[in-house]
């Protein structure tokens, strides 16, 4: 029987990617796990641990243009043969987009879209037709987000991204991407969406989305919606007249 394998997490400090971290370690997977947070990332690694697994803490800020390169050599330096990329780590801008802060921004794309293309694209070599991407987007991505427009459209480029690469490596490389809606993270307070009404309807665990992101990882699964709720909202983003989506995005993402 095959070891499990490597996993390296980004944004494994909190959130969707801790769970995720767990999950994997629950399922026998050692674990590379990259924050900046360096006091939250030591804690979980040494708690993964007790599940009799290596938890590896790579302390690094992830905004910034060499990130990726960065990273990389990291893990390369330390000898970590990594099997599964989890391209989790992700900020959004809430807000008029005319009243935005460009370094925000900036840093929004940088970390929600240029690091995953880029991690991805520096891992794919080492896999030699073994390994696995995990990529966490969004349920934001199948629809224009007024209030939130940034942060949409870089869901829109993830999901489209990693739906292309998985049909490209289909057969070498399973790729799959995970689509949430609302999860109860710190990623609504971090985004000052305190005055919008995502999540007041509909919302999910980050336990419950790793649990079926992990499953159709391993299942070979290209999209994982982990929501009923989530699914319904799918087809009815597919159905619906464009001008309808926008107008009802903008009400669930303005004040309550």
């Amino acid at each position: 029987m095959s070891e499990p394998g490597t996993a390296l997490v980004t944004g494994a400090s909190a959130g969707i990617g801790a769970a995720l971290s767990r999950e994997f370690a629950a399922h026998g997977h050692d674990v590379a796990l990259v924050a900046r947070r360096e006091e939250r990332l030591r804690a979980l690694a040494d708690d993964l641990e007790a599940h009799g697994v290596t938890a590896t803490p790579i302390v690094m800020d992830l905004d910034d243009a060499a990130a990726a390169m960065d990273l990389h050599e990291e893990i390369t330096d330390r000898e970590l043969d990594i099997d599964i990329l989890v391209n989790n780590v992700g900020v959004g801008t809430y807000g008029p987009f005319g009243d935005s802060d460009l370094d925000e921004e900036r840093t929004q794309l940088r970390l929600n879209v240029v690091l995953p293309v880029e991690l991805t694209r520096l891992f794919l070599d080492g896999f030699d037709g073994d390994g696995k991407v995990l990529t966490v987007g969004s349920m934001a991505g199948m629809a224009p987000g007024p209030g939130l427009s940034t942060y949409y459209a870089s869901k829109a480029y993830v999901n489209s991204f990693t739906e292309a690469i998985a049909e490209e490596l289909r057969g070498e490389v399973d790729v799959t991407l995970v689509c949430p809606g609302p999860v109860d993270t710190e990623f609504a307070d971090r985004a000052g969406m305190g005055a919008s009404s995502v999540g007041s309807v509909s919302s999910n665990s980050p336990e419950n989305v790793a649990q079926a992101a992990y499953a159709g990882l391993m299942a070979g699964e290209t999209v994982v919606v982990p929501s009923r709720a989530m699914r319904v909202v799918d087809l009815l983003c597919r159905v619906a007249p464009r001008p309808v989506v926008r107008r009802v995005t903008r009400w669930v993402n303005s004040g309550r």
